[in-house]
């Protein structure tokens, strides 16, 4: 049973520990609630922009595979992806990781 709860992490610290220049800074956090597995994604603030990607899009596919290892372990998988501490870079990132509008 303790497999299967840290597969989604696992699988997400991997997956964003090899996109980011910066891997050593990457920490995810793990939260069980009535809305299902919240899984909140922190980086170094240079590397947000690789985890957003144009208009969002590597956000979205992030999430797209986080929902399929979620359906694999009969669990809803939500990603948080953490605004930098200080506020965020010129352009803006979102806070939550969803599509950029503002760009």
């Amino acid at each position: 049973m303790d497999q299967a709860p840290a597969t989604d992490k696992d699988f997400l610290e991997f997956l964003i520990k090899s996109i980011v220049d910066h891997p050593e800074d990457v920490v995810v956090t793990r939260q069980i609630d009535e809305m299902g597995v919240l899984l909140s994604l922190r980086v170094n603030p240079q590397d947000m922009g690789q985890i957003i990607g144009r208009e969002g899009s590597t956000a979205k596919a992030i999430r797209s595979l986080l929902r399929i290892v979620g359906v694999k372990n009969n669990a809803r998988v939500n990603l948080k992806i953490e605004e930098p501490e200080g506020g965020s870079r010129s352009g803006g990132a979102p806070a939550r990781g969803e599509e950029a509008s503002q760009y």
